[in-house]
């Protein structure tokens, strides 16, 4: 049996900081085959815990699932906005059902928000988005944020709904004025894999003035590779990299932002590892 599965307790690694992946989709059936092995992967890279982000209706059951099967993975349940059809909404009222179940442990809501760039009418988008957020802050939940050319119609809505449970901004780049803004609302950021390549220079000039008492670190497996591993599918323990290029940006010790970026993941949640 794989020392990740329920009842593990030990921690080995190549660090002697644990490190955490904020945000990765180990149930999509890229992973069926092999989920032990990328899982043993990650702990011997020094991933002690992983968080699946929920998407869609059909993969909360399997979700669920990976977190009875492995201890070391948290999830959330939410409505992705590349996939809301035009039954969102019974999806939607399936979602506030899964809340009320005795035997649920999300986390959080996500992964949720805004996407300016797909063929899904915004309208829509925004409407699940509201809803979403609105039964996060009854259910006092933080929230992951999915945004492409959407941050300030996100940050528009989060002072709307006077949102103030917080949560992780997934993949973010962008300024440091867009940066603060999302702190202020209570917001920890996502980085990943974008800073370890040549054209991630804006971010990684924004992540030079922020403190990393507001970051964590993701691998949005099996996508966002790091530079260098284009065209492979993205796994866990590449967080090593992600988390090596960050203290290289702000020149800090590797063990250093492993151990902060942990914790503001462990206290977002209330969680021990």
């Amino acid at each position: 049996m794989p020392i990740y599965h329920r009842g593990w307790q030990q921690l080995a690694g190549t660090t002697s900081q644990p490190l955490v992946d904020s945000h990765c989709h180990l149930d999509l059936d890229v992973f069926s085959d092999d989920i032990d092995q990328v899982l043993q992967r990650a702990l011997t890279a020094g991933i002690q815990r992983l968080h699946v982000p929920g998407t869609t209706k059909a993969g909360w059951h399997k979700q669920y699932g990976l977190s009875q099967q492995y201890a070391c993975i948290d999830y959330s349940l939410g409505l992705h906005p590349y996939f809301l059809t035009s039954q969102w909404q019974s999806d939607f009222q399936y979602l506030e059902l899964r809340f009320e179940r005795r035997d649920n442990r999300a986390i959080a809501i996500g992964e949720i928000g805004l996407d300016a760039v797909i063929d899904v009418p915004y309208e829509r988008q925004l409407v699940a988005f509201e809803k979403q957020l609105a039964l996060a802050s009854a259910l006092k939940l933080p929230v992951i944020l999915h945004h492409r050319k959407t941050q300030q119609d996100l940050l528009r809505v989060i002072k709307k709904l006077r949102f103030t449970e917080g949560g992780i901004v997934h993949a973010f780049s962008g300024s440091k004025e867009s940066a603060m803004r999302f702190i202020e609302a209570g917001f920890l950021l996502g980085i990943g894999g974008t800073i370890t390549y040549p054209r991630g220079s804006k971010t990684r000039e924004t992540l030079k003035h922020i403190d990393t008492k507001h970051l964590v670190l993701e691998t949005d497996s099996p996508d966002m590779p790091v530079y260098g591993k284009q065209g492979k599918r993205n796994e866990p323990e590449n967080l090593t990299e992600v988390c090596e290029a960050l203290s290289t940006t702000i020149k800090r010790p590797f063990e250093e932002v492993a151990k902060q970026t942990s914790e503001n993941y462990l206290s977002l949640f209330s969680l021990n590892l």
